[in-house]
């Protein structure tokens, strides 16, 4: 919904900038009053206080560094007396982590300086519509007490995962869910279940590809004592263990032939078959993950048709780390106090290690961030994760000059790079800046706007 759309009602929606620079001032607000926003401009966080308790305040857009009180202690107001309003903050480099932190602890987005314009238009409708929806929020902003597997997100391709989640989490049908390995099929798996109606059943998570065959069908089916010779002892199965909660098949891809007719006999007649004897009752909710094109190999008669589309009834798509590595520095920090926590340490990334973290490939995706984040923590005898504590490999990726994609950067980019490389060696200061590049304030401005 945009400022556009509401114009419509007869009513503008209200954004609220502060920042302690009017010339950013002006440009932003005539880019959103070109979007049918009615902006008001306001450069200190006392009169932004004013302006909150006597007009009607849809979404405030902040810069993280002002003279006197900044844009943290703003946001801390606002998330006390007004915490439906959406914040968004606008940050230099040198500053990012702060603002990574207080996304983390709701605000709603962040631009590092100069911001992508068209970006945070669309950021700003989004930020509006959710302050009119007055619903709860998508699953990478619950309340951690309501689900401790929350999605960590700002990224367009985790929006779309985030509002299916929203959607289908009170379900009863099938989930089946794709992406490479690493990227967080079992957090979102989790997210469903933690963050619908069943919440208080049990969660019941079976790793198809690490328990062999016959094993497998032991596991999932159970088995009645004496059932046949040479059976295992009396066991409850997993579906059975699940009751009416939610059975996880991880990789469900790697179940053979005979275990594939068995669990589709039991999701169309929602009971099982303990043992080869007793007959038992189900109404457990299954998601399944797969790493593998479950619909290619079921054109090559790998995988039962019929299953298939039980099965895949909704499907999410995790995207890999360098789809969206909007979320690298959300989730860095997140990591970063997990383990600073277990650890008992209290560290901080210095200078540049965000940056290496964004320019490498991660091929192992947000896993292998993880575990790249602990074992710098863990070895850290510092008060801060320094370049030198990153992986080898990371180091030697980002020495080569890689970007993201790896391919050369256009003269455009590398203007805006140079660009951002000024704001944040003069704290965000455009003319410091512009004179810096050897271009008027004029010019830089004009960048800006064309970027």
């Amino acid at each position: 919904m945009s400022g556009k759309k509401r114009l419509a009602h007869g009513k503008k929606d209200s954004i609220l900038i502060v920042d302690d620079e009017p010339n950013a001032l002006r440009v932003l607000s005539a880019i959103l009053e070109g979007e049918g926003y009615s902006v008001h401009e306001r450069m200190d966080c006392d009169s932004a206080i004013d302006t909150l308790s006597s007009t009607e305040i849809d979404t405030v857009i902040a810069d993280l560094k002002m003279p006197g009180k900044d844009g943290t202690e703003l946001f801390d107001y606002i998330q006390q007396k007004y915490p439906h309003i959406p914040f968004i903050f606008l940050t230099a480099y040198g500053t990012i982590e702060s603002a990574v932190h207080a996304v983390a602890e709701g605000a709603f987005y962040y631009f590092v300086k100069p911001p992508d314009f068209i970006r945070l238009k669309e950021v700003v409708g989004r930020a509006v519509e959710k302050k009119h929806m007055k619903c709860p929020v998508l699953p990478g902003n619950w309340p951690e007490h309501e689900n401790p597997y929350s999605i960590t997100w700002r990224s367009d391709g985790m929006l779309r995962v985030a509002e299916i989640i929203e959607s289908i989490r009170d379900g009863a049908f099938s989930v089946l869910i794709s992406g490479e390995p690493g990227t967080g099929k079992e957090m979102a798996a989790r997210a469903i279940h933690y963050g619908g109606r069943r919440r208080d059943l049990p969660f019941v998570d079976v790793n198809c590809s690490a328990i062999p065959e016959g094993l497998l069908d032991y596991e999932l089916f159970g088995c009645e004592k004496g059932a046949f010779a040479g059976s295992y002892p009396k066991k409850t199965g997993k579906f059975e263990e699940a009751g009416s909660g939610t059975v996880f098949l991880d990789e469900i891809g790697e179940l053979g032939s005979p275990l594939q007719d068995k669990l589709l006999r039991v999701l169309q007649d929602r009971e099982i078959e303990r043992g080869g004897s007793k007959r038992v009752k189900t109404d457990f909710r299954l998601v399944a993950s797969t790493r593998h094109d479950l619909a290619d190999a079921m054109r090559k008669g790998n995988f039962r048709e019929e299953l298939f589309y039980r099965i895949n009834v909704v499907q999410i798509r995790m995207p890999s780390l360098k789809e969206r590595m909007d979320d690298l520095p959300l989730l860095a920090m997140k990591f970063l106090d997990k383990f600073c926590q277990r650890e008992n340490k209290k560290l901080f990334f210095s200078n540049g290690v965000l940056d290496i973290l964004q320019k490498y490939s991660w091929p192992g995706n947000v896993r292998q961030l993880r575990n790249v984040i602990e074992q710098a923590v863990v070895l850290s005898r510092k008060d801060r994760i320094e370049e030198s504590d990153l992986p080898e490999e990371l180091l030697a990726y980002a020495k080569r000059g890689h970007g993201i994609s790896g391919r050369l950067k256009t003269l455009k980019e590398l203007e805006m790079q140079a660009i951002r490389k000024a704001l944040s060696q003069f704290d965000g200061n455009k003319s410091r800046a512009a004179r810096a590049l050897g271009i008027s304030r004029k010019s830089f401005y004009k960048k800006l706007m064309g970027h």
